[in-house]
C-alpha cells in the first residue's frame, strides 16, 4: 500500500521505517531540511536499537523515501498518518498546534481518491472530529484560492465537491528503546473509527504484522486488533498510561509504608506481582514515572476529566506520589 507519515519524531520514524520493512510504499515528510537530507543518506536521527538497519534497507528497495514536500507525499500515500508532537502546556492539557498545522496541510493538498487520515499523535479525546473540521477547513482555503487564481469577480465562492477521506484514530504504545520490536511483536493493535472501508484499509496495512510475519515469534496467535469508535481508541491509549503511571505510583506509595514497617520492598513486589491479576511489570520501587509520556499523558487525562466537570482524584493521587504533593501538581508533570 502507499503510505505518507508526516512527522519523523521518534513515533512517526519509526512507524514509516517499519511499515516500508514490511513491504510498503512509504513516502516520510518533515519540514526540516537537514533532517530530511540525513535521513536520505539512511541516517537516524534518533537512536532506537534496528532503526538505521530498517531504514537503510528500505531506501535500497525503494520502499521509504524522505521529503520537505507535505504534497508530494499527500498526493502519493492512501493512507496519511499524523505523527507529529503533542507537548503538554503549562496547564497539563496537550498542545494540537503541530497536529492542527498539519490537518490542514493535509486539505490544502488533499485531492483526488480516497484517503485513511490516521492520527497516531496522541491527541485529546474528541480530537478525531477536530480534525475532520481543519481538514475540510483547509480544503476550503484552497479552492477559495483557486476561484480567486480564476478570476471571478462576483465575489461568490464556488466550492467543489468535497474529497472523500475518513479519520482514524489509531494509538502508539511503544517504549523508548524497543520501539523497532514493539512495532513487530504488539500486545494489540487498535483502531478507531466507524467506516467500514477505513478500517478495512488500515486492517490490510497491518496484516503482515497481525499475522506475525516479522514477530521474534512467529507461532504465537495473530494481533488482537480491537476496533472502536474514535473516542474510545483515543481514550485507551491515555488510560493504558495513566493505569501504568498509577501502578508505578502504587508500589512507590507501598514502599514508603515498607519503610516505616521494616519491611522489604522488593519482596513486597515480588509477592504481589506474582498475583497473575497484578503482574511483576511496573512493580520497581524508587523509580518514578520517569520519561515524558506517563507525565504528559496522565496530566492531559486529568485536564480533560476537569473540563467534563469530574475530579479524577485517584489520577491527581498517583501525580502526588510520584512527584510530591504539591497545588501546582500539574506545572510539575
Amino acid at each position: 500500500m502507499r503510505v505518507c507519515v508526516i512527522g519523523t519524531g521518534y513515533v512517526g520514524l519509526v512507524t514509516g521505517a517499519c511499515l516500508a520493512h514490511i513491504g510498503h510504499q512509504v513516502i516520510c515528510v518533515d519540514n526540516n531540511e537537514e533532517k530530511v537530507k540525513l535521513m536520505k543518506a539512511g541516517r537516524s536521527p534518533i537512536f532506537e536499537p534496528g532503526l538505521s538497519e530498517i531504514m537503510q534497507s528500505a531506501i535500497e528497495s525503494g520502499n521509504i523515501e524522505f521529503t520537505t514536500d507535505l504534497g508530494a507525499g499527500v498526493a502519493h500515500g492512501e493512507i496519511l498518518f499524523i505523527a507529529v508532537g503533542t507537548p503538554p502546556l503549562p496547564t497539563g492539557e496537550s498542545d494540537t498546534r503541530y497536529v492542527e498545522a498539519v490537518a490542514r496541510g493535509i486539505g490544502t493538498h488533499l485531492n483526488g481518491g480516497y484517503k485513511v487520515i490516521v492520527n497516531k499523535s496522541t491527541v485529546p479525546i474528541g480530537s478525531g472530529d477536530w480534525v475532520r473540521m481543519i481538514v475540510v477547513d483547509g480544503v476550503a482555503e484552497r479552492q477559495k484560492v483557486l476561484v480567486t487564481a480564476g478570476g471571478t469577480s462576483s465575489g461568490e465562492v464556488v466550492l467543489e465537491k468535497l474529497p472523500a477521506f475518513d479519520v482514524v484514530s489509531n494509538p502508539e504504545f511503544l517504549r523508548e528503546g524497543s520501539a523497532v520490536y514493539d512495532t513487530f511483536n504488539p500486545d494489540r493493535i487498535v483502531l478507531g473509527s466507524n467506516n467500514h472501508k477505513a478500517i478495512a484499509m488500515m486492517k490490510e496495512l497491518y496484516a503482515p504484522i497481525v499475522e506475525r510475519k516479522f514477530a521474534a515469534d512467529q507461532s504465537l496467535p495473530p494481533v488482537p486488533v480491537l476496533v472502536t469508535d474514535i473516542s474510545s481508541a483515543e481514550m485507551i491509549k491515555y488510560a493504558a498510561n495513566a493505569f501504568l503511571a498509577t501502578k508505578i505510583s502504587f508500589i512507590n506509595e507501598v514502599a514508603n509504608i515498607c519503610d516505616r514497617v521494616g519491611a522489604d520492598v522488593t519482596q513486597v513486589a515480588k509477592g504481589i506481582g506474582l498475583d497473575s491479576r497484578i503482574g511483576n511489570k511496573f512493580l520497581q520501587a524508587g523509580i518514578g514515572w520517569g520519561g515524558s509520556c506517563f507525565p504528559k499523558d496522565v496530566s492531559a487525562l486529568v485536564h480533560t476529566a476537569d473540563d467534563y466537570g469530574y475530579e479524577a482524584q485517584l489520577l491527581k493521587s498517583a501525580v502526588s506520589v510520584n512527584g510530591g504533593v504539591s497545588e501546582n501538581w500539574a506545572l510539575q508533570i
